[in-house]
C-alpha cells in the first residue's frame, strides 16, 4: 500500500503522455473555459496563456508525482543512525531522482507520437517541480510530526489539581 500513490502517479504521467492531451487538444477544452471565467482573448494571446498553463501543469504535476514517490520511499526506508531527517532527506533525493527517471522516460515516450513534442526543457521544469515539492515537503515533515507528537502525548496533569 505504501508504493499506491506513486503507481497512481505514473498511471496519471501514462495517461497525459497521450495524444489525448496533445497541445491542440488541450487547446480545444481550455480555452472556452478561459473565456468563460475571464472573457474573450486573442488567437496570440491565448498561445502564450495556454503555453503558460501547460508549462505549470508540468511543474504542479511532477511535484506531486515525487511526493508520491517521497512516501513510498519514507515508508520503505529505515531511520539509521542519522535519525528521522536524515531518512527524509534521502527519501527526498530518492523522490527527485524518481521523478527525474520518469520525466526522462515520458519525454522520450512522447518522441514517437507525432502530435506531441520531446523537450529537455520540459524534463527542466518537471525537475524543478520535484525539487520545489521536495523542498516544501522538508520544512512541512517537522511541523507534521510535531503536531502528531503533541496530539499523542498523555495528559501532564497531575491527579488531585
Amino acid at each position: 500500500m505504501d508504493w499506491v500513490p506513486a503507481a497512481l502517479a505514473l498511471a496519471m504521467i501514462a495517461g497525459e503522455s497521450t495524444a489525448t492531451m496533445s497541445a491542440d487538444n488541450t487547446s480545444h477544452w481550455l480555452l472556452p473555459l478561459w473565456v468563460h471565467l475571464f472573457g474573450p482573448i486573442s488567437a496570440s494571446r491565448w498561445a502564450e496563456i495556454h503555453h503558460l498553463i501547460r508549462k505549470m501543469g508540468h511543474l504542479a504535476g511532477y511535484g506531486m508525482v515525487s511526493v508520491c514517490f517521497f512516501h513510498g520511499w519514507r515508508t520503505s526506508l529505515r531511520v539509521a543512525a542519522g535519525g528521522v531527517r536524515s531518512m527524509w532527506r534521502g527519501a527526498a533525493l530518492l523522490a527527485v531522482a524518481s521523478t527525474l527517471l520518469v520525466a526522462c522516460g515520458d519525454e522520450y515516450h512522447q518522441s514517437f507520437l507525432p502530435s506531441r513534442t520531446s523537450s529537455p526543457v520540459d524534463v527542466g521544469i518537471d525537475l524543478s517541480g520535484a525539487i520545489l515539492a521536495q523542498l516544501l515537503v522538508l520544512a512541512v515533515m517537522p511541523v507534521i510530526v510535531r503536531r502528531w507528537e503533541l496530539i499523542a502525548a498523555p495528559s501532564t496533569t497531575v491527579a488531585g489539581r
